[in-house]
């Protein structure tokens, strides 16, 4: 499909077929697109749990609004924030760019201590909102993967992060939930696949400027 096409053909999928499962290779896809979708400075203050135990995505269901996406889908993507994003966190991000780009320390060195300052003047809740908005953009990467691969999702807001983060043992992890995408196949019965998808005109969303 070409990209336009796909994004028509995905929506929020209401309901999974249980007795689809994504294959290995479609899994490999999407960790390879969460890693490698934009974040500020490069940082990557995320983490994904990929979830596809069934006793366990029913527990989550609990946490989910009673969501049922979340335990008919083939797997759960919990996507995660970091609950630090420190010096060491930042100066460990310039040492991969040094060993794989082989920059001289030279160059990194005005970036990095800019950054380490930049950052230890922050409030940790102004760091935690910078961290949640990288979270937004790999979700939105994500869908777009999900729709070119033909991988029907349902992004959600809608769950408890706390109680996520407690079954998940996330704080075991130095982790935060915030986003939740439950991925696999449409059920044939899903009704919402077939609604036409509902947008504003592009003259009303889109300004040129010449």
């Amino acid at each position: 499909m070409s990209n336009i096409k796909a994004l028509q053909w995905r929506y929020a999928t209401k309901k999974f077929d249980p007795d689809k499962i994504l294959a290995e290779d479609k899994i490999k896809t999407l960790k390879q697109a969460f890693n490698l979708t934009a974040t500020s400075y490069g940082l990557q203050p995320l983490k994904m749990i990929i979830i596809s135990n069934k006793d366990l995505q029913k527990k989550l269901r609990a946490y989910s609004w009673n969501q049922q996406q979340v335990d008919t889908a083939s797997h759960v993507l919990v996507i995660c924030i970091e609950n630090e994003v420190d010096e060491e966190f930042i100066v460990n991000y310039f040492k991969r760019v040094k060993h794989l780009r082989e920059t001289p320390d030279e160059i990194l060195k005005p970036f990095r201590e800019f950054l380490v300052q930049d950052f230890n003047t922050k409030a940790a809740e102004e760091i935690e909102a910078w961290a949640r908005n990288q979270a937004y953009l790999a979700l939105g990467t994500l869908l777009t993967v999900c729709a070119a691969e033909e991988i029907d999702a349902c992004p959600m807001e809608g769950f408890e992060p706390e109680k996520y983060d407690a079954e998940l043992n996330l704080h075991e992890k130095n982790l935060k939930s915030v986003l939740v995408l439950p991925v696999g196949y449409r059920a044939d019965d899903d009704m919402h696949s077939k609604f036409k998808k509902v947008r504003r005109p592009l003259e009303e969303v889109i300004i040129e400027i010449d």
